[in-house]
C-alpha cells in the first residue's frame, strides 16, 4: 500500500491531462480532501493524493464515461501507485463503488464543490476566493440554475459524515484559497 508525493501526483496529472481547468480542479479536489482529511483527524496525504489522482483519466473517458474511473486505476497502476484506499475513493467519486468509508464519502460530495466555488468566486464582485464568503455560496447554492452542473444533492451528501453543508463549503472554501495562486483565482 504505497503513496507518492503531491508533486510526483502532480507530474503525473500533467502528463495525462492537457486542459488547464481541468487540472486546476485537481488541484482544487485535493487541497479540500486534504482539508476534510484534517478534520475527521484522518490520513491527510493519502487524501489528498485521492482528490488529486481523482480524475486523471478524464480526457481519455470524456467520450467513453462508463470507463471513468476504471482507466485511471490502469494509469495508476502501470505507474507503480497501489493503494486500495485512493483506488476505491476513485471508483466512489463516479459511482462506480458504494460509498461506505469516509474518504469515498468526501470525494463524492468534493467533486462537484470545487466547480461551484470557482463559479461562486467568478459571479462574486471581487471575482476572487478572497472575497467569497459563505452567504454569497449559500445564496447561489439556491439558485438552481447557478451553476447548474455542480449537483446540490451530491454536495450534500457530505451531511453523512456529520458537518454542516455550511461547514463543508467554509472548509472547502479556506482549501482553495490556500492554492489561490496554482488556482489563479
Amino acid at each position: 500500500m504505497n503513496v507518492i508525493s503531491r508533486d510526483e501526483a502532480i507530474k503525473w496529472i500533467e502528463e495525462y491531462i492537457s486542459k488547464k481547468n481541468l487540472i486546476k480542479h485537481m488541484l482544487a479536489t485535493g487541497a479540500c480532501m486534504k482539508a476534510l482529511a484534517r478534520k475527521f483527524n484522518e490520513d491527510e496525504n493519502l487524501w489528498e493524493l485521492a482528490g488529486l489522482l481523482h480524475d486523471i483519466d478524464y480526457e481519455k473517458t470524456v467520450d467513453n464515461p462508463e470507463r471513468h474511473g476504471y482507466i485511471s486505476l490502469e494509469i495508476l497502476k502501470d505507474k507503480g501507485l497501489d493503494n486500495q484506499i485512493i483506488f476505491d475513493a476513485i471508483l466512489a467519486h463516479c459511482n462506480k463503488k458504494p460509498l461506505e468509508k469516509n474518504i469515498e464519502k468526501a470525494i463524492y460530495a468534493v467533486d462537484p464543490t470545487t466547480g461551484f466555488i470557482v463559479a461562486c468566486a467568478l459571479m462574486h464582485p471581487s471575482k476572487s476566493l478572497d472575497g467569497l464568503d459563505l452567504d454569497f455560496m449559500i445564496k447561489r447554492f439556491k439558485e438552481k440554475r447557478f451553476a447548474a452542473g455542480a449537483s446540490r444533492e451530491q454536495m450534500k451528501s457530505i451531511e453523512s459524515l456529520g458537518i454542516s453543508l455550511e461547514e463543508f463549503l467554509e472548509i472547502c472554501l479556506e482549501a482553495m484559497r490556500s492554492i489561490k495562486d496554482e488556482l489563479e483565482l
